[in-house]
């Protein structure tokens, strides 16, 4: 019951974080950061304890590698643009033929992708510089080139190459310790360094391929968080009428009200990717539903709460 309660208290926790980071990238980017470097400490002092034998190095990696493996599946199971991409693909996948719409898709998985990569990243380069997962994981490879060049320099009367898998329980041979971590630490910087450059490298071919001006891009991202948030407060208010409606209607045994809602079609419009261009100016497939229907003077899309 405590670990369900942990687990739910960890998505809502992350799922909050990331709602803040779709509104300010920076500041969202470092409380995920902040939040999994937090969350590596107290896993490391409380639940990791190495095994000193044979199974040193799977249970170093494991500590290492699969919580950042959560991590990454949990970034795309609460990203509304995975689902948006992913909801009745199968059954439309005719829209992915054509290099055009493969390639916005591709480029809507990479965008994805890079949100969802933050927080494994930064467990990982977290738990390499704290180094106890590097350690417990090399002091137990099976490999003899290796072990003698962490023991080259240390003077003990073990044999140093064959108790390596002993050292991080015996903490008399700090020297080698010292060793490992040092090297789990520079891996550290290495990948922080390598996520850094990648982004920054990223974002400026991003930016340097933007059509359209700093302050422009600025107000498509603030009225596209705006009418997310307001799409979300719409529905539910939407969704609660029509079931007062049904409800109603059903315990009073009368006809129903008039309920005006989407159709299937309309639905499917305002739900497919939207690349911006410069040539239409809509900032989202909803703007450009509204500006057509009503430059066509259209309302046979509407039904009175039945879908088609």
């Amino acid at each position: 019951q405590n670990c369900k309660t942990f687990s739910n208290n960890l998505s809502l926790h992350f799922k909050t974080v990331l709602n803040i980071a779709s509104k300010q990238t920076n500041l969202g980017f470092g409380l995920v950061a902040l939040m999994t470097a937090g969350g590596e400490q107290i896993f490391s002092s409380v639940a990791f304890k190495c095994p000193c034998n044979d199974l040193n190095f799977l249970y170093g990696m494991v500590f290492l590698l699969v919580p950042a493996l959560a991590l990454l599946l949990l970034g795309y199971i609460l990203s509304k643009k995975m689902w948006k991409l992913l909801t009745g693909l199968w059954y439309n996948r005719a829209k992915l033929c054509g290099w055009k719409n493969l390639a916005v898709t591709c480029m809507a998985f990479f965008q994805i992708s890079s949100t969802a990569l933050v927080a494994p990243s930064s467990w990982i380069a977290v738990a390499l510089l704290n180094g106890n997962y590097y350690e417990c994981a090399m002091s137990g490879i099976n490999v003899s080139l290796y072990n003698q060049h962490v023991c080259r320099d240390v003077n003990t009367d073990l044999d140093c190459a064959t108790k390596l898998h002993m050292f991080p329980c015996d903490k008399r041979h700090e020297e080698v310790l010292r060793i490992l971590r040092s090297q789990s630490q520079i891996l550290g910087w290495l990948v922080i360094t390598s996520v850094m450059l990648s982004s920054l490298l990223i974002i400026c071919l991003a930016r340097c391929n933007s059509p359209i001006s700093y302050q422009q891009l600025k107000f498509w991202m603030a009225y596209a968080q705006e009418e997310s948030d307001l799409m979300d407060l719409y529905t539910n208010k939407h969704a609660k009428e029509l079931a007062e409606r049904n409800l109603k209607s059903f315990f009073n045994q009368t006809d129903p009200e008039n309920v005006i809602t989407p159709s299937n079609k309309d639905w499917e419009k305002i739900s497919s990717l939207y690349k911006f261009s410069t040539k239409d100016h809509f900032y989202s497939t909803l703007h450009r539903y509204v500006e057509t229907n009503l430059e066509d003077g259209r309302t046979d899309g509407r039904t009175d709460g039945r879908t088609d």
